[in-house]
């Protein structure tokens, strides 16, 4: 355990063992959800061999990342950018899967290149101080989010958009009372809080399968469905086809298509490191994030490695955040989520049988834990508050990370290259890292191009 530099990052073997499966728990979805994305009809992938290639990368490049990075974060196929693979790349643009796959393994390419020369890095490091708390802040709210309509307390209305749930549905009132669950507990300073509430969710979610089979198939609840199950990922392993590189007509399609991956993967990626870190002081004395170059460079190699495996992106999941609630702080942590996901590969049946409204409680009292730092903002200055307002704002309301991220750094460049034109006292200037500008100018770039498709 000396490897992991345990009790120098103010950990025990204790809480890592328990925050590496607080967040397997909180992620265990992304088994079946990645499945039924990725093996949609309309798509053409098998989803048995998803489940397999699911579990798979999420438990190596986890483990991976607790090695090698010692950092309690974990990675699976990125949710946001597997629907974009399926629906907008595959169904929507008629591209093949075998296509879309080879776009995500030359996206992984550059980002290993990427992160070899440190790129990755310094702009992650060039973030200000104001943008990693209101990246922090805007991860808390966008996964409490999350939770809210897992649990069915938030739902989709034509007439105002969103609105309140229906608070006498199961879910509603499983996910409620995991809440308290964890709650009483964490006021009780019980270990382990959090996966307390989870284990009582989900408990509920099978008692009431058991006693409303019928209703239960209705919220989409159900008990474990056999025990062991393993499927050959042989149907999927390189099938990779770059055929459209040598195509004169398909070439430019195959090119936005993998620079949008590269792009999302890219920002959610940061935005995630930043956020999550941050908030559990794992920086340094100048706001760096500790071990930053090496988390990426396993995210990039996930990517690559995932994309010949068979499925779409692999990234950091902010859900990360879940196990750092419990005191996760090291390499341990990640250890044990990958053992756990790699285990799942032939358990699956019981760890797609836990419902999102059993991971909610969970989400929605770590969106509680990442917004308490927001008021170390300063406000009063609008060059620093209104860039912060609109990271934190638009991360839930765009259902990106990435997007958050990218209206914040775009603002914070803008109001703070027009405030220092307009000031005439040298010394009153701000100084602003020109990756930011640089940062700003292929923003502004995408923004404009993506509003001419």
């Amino acid at each position: 355990m000396e490897y992991f530099k345990i009790e120098e990052n103010g950990s025990d073997v204790r809480k890592e063992v328990i925050g590496g499966i607080t967040t397997f728990l909180t992620m265990a979805y992304i088994i079946a959800v990645n499945a039924n994305i990725l093996g949609d009809p309309g798509v053409g992938m098998p989803a048995p061999a998803i489940v397999t290639v699911t579990c798979l990368m999420a438990g190596l490049t986890t483990i991976f990342m607790g090695l090698y990075a010692n950092l309690p974060f974990a990675l699976a196929p990125g949710m946001g950018l597997n629907a974009f693979f399926a629906y907008t790349v595959v169904i929507g643009m008629k591209v093949p899967w075998q296509v879309a796959l080879a776009a995500v393994f030359v996206e992984g390419v550059i980002f290993i290149i990427l992160s070899l020369t440190s790129v990755r890095e310094a702009v992650v490091n060039a973030i200000p101080t104001t943008l990693k708390l209101a990246v922090t802040a805007g991860i808390g709210l966008f996964i409490a989010f999350i939770g809210f309509v897992d649990a069915g307390i938030v739902v989709a209305n034509k007439a105002t958009k969103v609105s309140l749930g229906n608070f006498t549905k199961p879910t509603v009132l499983i996910t409620v009372i995991g809440v308290i669950v964890i709650v009483v507990l964490s006021k009780k300073k019980v270990k382990g809080a959090i996966l307390w509430g989870i284990a009582a969710s989900t408990l509920l979610s099978w008692l009431f399968a058991i006693i409303s089979p019928e209703a239960a198939v209705t919220y989409g609840i159900s008990t474990p469905k056999g025990i062991f199950k393993f499927e050959s990922i042989a149907p999927i392993a390189g099938k990779l086809d770059f055929s459209y590189i040598t195509d004169s007509n398909r070439i430019l399609e195959f090119i936005t298509i993998m620079l949008t991956f590269l792009f999302v993967d890219f920002f959610d990626t940061v935005g995630t490191l930043v956020g999550v870190a941050s908030k559990v002081g794992m920086v340094d004395k100048n706001g760096n994030v500790k071990n930053c170059g090496r988390a990426l460079l396993v995210d990039a190699v996930g990517t690559t490695v995932g994309a010949v495996l068979g499925t779409s992106t692999v990234t950091t999941f902010v859900e990360s955040s879940a196990g750092f609630a419990e005191g996760a702080r090291t390499g341990l942590a990640s250890v044990v989520t990958g053992i756990l996901f790699l285990i799942a590969m032939f358990f699956s049946p019981i760890f797609i049988s836990i419902p999102t409204c059993a991971t909610a409680p969970a989400l929605i009292i770590v969106g509680f834990f990442m917004i308490e730092n927001i008021v170390k903002i300063d406000f009063s200055d609008y060059t620093e508050g209104v860039p912060a307002f609109l990271t934190i704002a638009l991360m839930p309301l765009t259902y990106s990370i990435g997007d958050g991220l990218t209206m914040g750094i775009l603002s914070y460049a803008v109001l703070n290259l027009i405030n220092n034109i307009f000031t005439k006292d040298p010394s009153k200037r701000k100084k602003v890292s020109v990756v930011i500008y640089i940062l700003a100018a292929l923003f502004i770039a995408k923004l404009v191009a993506t509003g001419l498709k």
